[in-house]
């Protein structure tokens, strides 16, 4: 009895040997099937990078446009190219149409100069535009509302009406 479980353990030992061995070898082939690939070369170029001028609208002052990029090198195939750009309409234009500012409120009124001003700061530049990190403006403080009597006293006149009708 204990000859046929030695029997049997020695067969489910080498069948599982076998397994074993069948494994290696698939993965052994598998891995010789792959070829190594060659590292990739890196270009190394006298080319220098791009410089891009600003953006000119194609009609009017905003909307859709072109820029010309150029750069230098002895060896570069291009060294000129033109790519269409976007000047949004709604920005200042003031302080450069590739330029956007948060601006602050506006400040009291100057009554020597007679201006309010307020600062922004610089939120957003397209294309690596040379924009100033900070801007001030100023506008005409225009008219100083002072309270008509008028307006007074005809909220009297109302409010003696009211009265009035009260009574009666």
């Amino acid at each position: 009895m204990q000859s046929q479980q030695y029997v049997q353990q020695r067969r489910k030992f080498a069948a599982a040997f076998l397994v074993f061995i069948f494994i290696l070898a698939a993965v052994d082939t598998a891995e010789a099937g792959k070829k190594e690939k060659p590292e990739k070369k890196v270009k190394k170029s006298d080319c220098g990078e791009w410089q891009w001028s600003v953006c000119v609208p194609t009609s009017g002052d905003c909307g859709l446009g072109t820029r010309e990029g150029t750069r230098t090198g002895a060896e570069c195939k291009q060294t000129m190219k033109t790519q269409r750009c976007k000047i949004p309409c709604n920005w200042k234009k003031q302080f450069g149409a590739e330029c956007k500012y948060q601006f602050q409120a506006w400040g009291e009124c100057d009554l020597n100069t007679a201006l309010k001003t307020r600062t922004g700061s610089l939120k957003r530049a397209l294309h690596n535009a040379d924009c100033q990190k900070t801007v001030t403006i100023s506008k005409p403080c225009g008219k100083l509302t002072k309270p008509k009597p008028q307006a007074e006293s005809k909220k009297k006149k109302k409010e003696g009406k009211k009265q009035e009708k009260m009574l009666d």
